[in-house]
């Protein structure tokens, strides 16, 4: 059996992941503080989690003190909420928020873990670029190392970073043309991108879609160059792969979205947010149905986040970026929950 998180032997050995992760945070708090941000909270308790088909949310039920209930989800992002405030006048605003995902426990998942996330009214995915390379610089400082680790695998965000599109990495490590599969940029045409994948020596799977294939490219291609030997930009998804964010103005094929790469690690996706309340609902439908279809259960739609954006939410920028694969990465520790004060409970305790 193995040895419980609270033993002190096992308590010691993480000690020092641990008070880093105490001096990121603060590294993180005062850069925010200095750049005219404000931190905010909001509740984890949502009417929605979130739309996205592959998250999977964790469900509970509310209450009432005069009698009745109703269902309630906690979120996997703070982000319905954080755009209201966006709506009701916050202009930069950052918050570190516990989140929730069920089904995820591995080397860089945690069911419960921490995210910063923050927004900029009127800024750009390149604004959060420039945050990043602060936070980034910050919190190696505070970890005292001068790069970021996986294994072997080292990370230097102090020389040039690579950026770089997903048509770009797909055509210079696969050699796959993949807008090319897309003639509906909304609709991705699978067989295109079977035929593409075959000439690469990568045969599709029974039951695989256009998405599905991209992924299993992307992982087993891509994904293992990016952010080594500095940290990868990826950006310009397809559109079809938007999420919540808008078109880009001079190629409606992709999306204003990027995400950050630290040593072959997904740290941080970044959204120039989409502000039309309709494609928003349409978006949601669609990805509604697609969870239906993939797992047989559909979350709610937040109606008040819908009815948000239909009152204005201002031109923005924002990101998501997870503390705990931070830290991580910044201390050399060999998996997220070496950097958590407490693990949520398994089988094993």
């Amino acid at each position: 059996m193995m040895t419980p998180w609270w033993h002190p032997e096992r308590y010691a050995a993480r000690r020092p992941y641990l008070i880093a992760r105490a001096r990121v945070l603060a590294e993180i708090r005062s850069y925010f503080a200095a750049s005219y941000f404000v931190e905010v909270e909001t509740p984890a308790l949502q009417i929605s989690p979130g739309i996205e088909p592959h998250l999977r949310a964790f469900r509970t039920e509310i209450e009432f003190p005069h009698g009745g209930s109703a269902p309630l989800y906690l979120h996997t992002s703070p982000e319905f909420a954080m755009k209201k405030l966006l709506v009701a006048g916050e202009e930069r605003l950052f918050q570190l928020a516990r989140v929730y995902r069920n089904g995820e426990r591995s080397e860089t998942h945690h069911p419960e873990f921490t995210m910063l996330e923050w927004y900029r009214a009127g800024g750009t995915t390149d604004d959060l670029i420039g945050d990043c390379r602060a936070l980034l610089s910050g919190a190696l400082r505070a970890a005292g190392r001068d790069r970021f680790s996986r294994g072997d695998v080292t990370c230097d965000p102090g020389r040039p970073w690579q950026i770089i599109t997903v048509a770009e990495a797909f055509q210079q490590y696969v050699g796959i043309d993949v807008l090319a599969t897309a003639p509906d940029p909304w609709a991705p045409d699978f067989a295109l991108l079977a035929d593409a994948a075959r000439g690469a020596w990568i045969e599709p799977h029974d039951g695989d879609d256009w998405e599905a294939l991209f992924f299993r490219i992307f992982l087993e291609r891509i994904e293992p160059h990016l952010g080594t030997p500095v940290p990868t930009v990826l950006s310009q998804y397809p559109v079809s792969m938007a999420a919540l964010s808008r078109p880009m103005p001079n190629d409606p094929r992709v999306a204003d979205r990027f995400e950050l790469y630290v040593a072959g690690v997904e740290l941080a996706n970044a959204f120039g947010e989409l502000t039309d309340a309709a494609e928003q609902r349409r978006r949601f439908e669609a990805d509604s149905d697609r969870k239906q279809a993939l797992y047989g259960e559909r979350y709610p739609i937040d109606e008040d986040f819908l009815k948000a954006l239909e009152f204005g939410l201002p031109e923005c920028a924002g990101i998501a970026l997870g503390i705990d694969r931070l830290v991580m990465l910044a201390t050399g520790a060999g998996s997220v929950e070496e950097t958590l004060w407490a693990p949520v409970a398994d089988q094993d305790g």
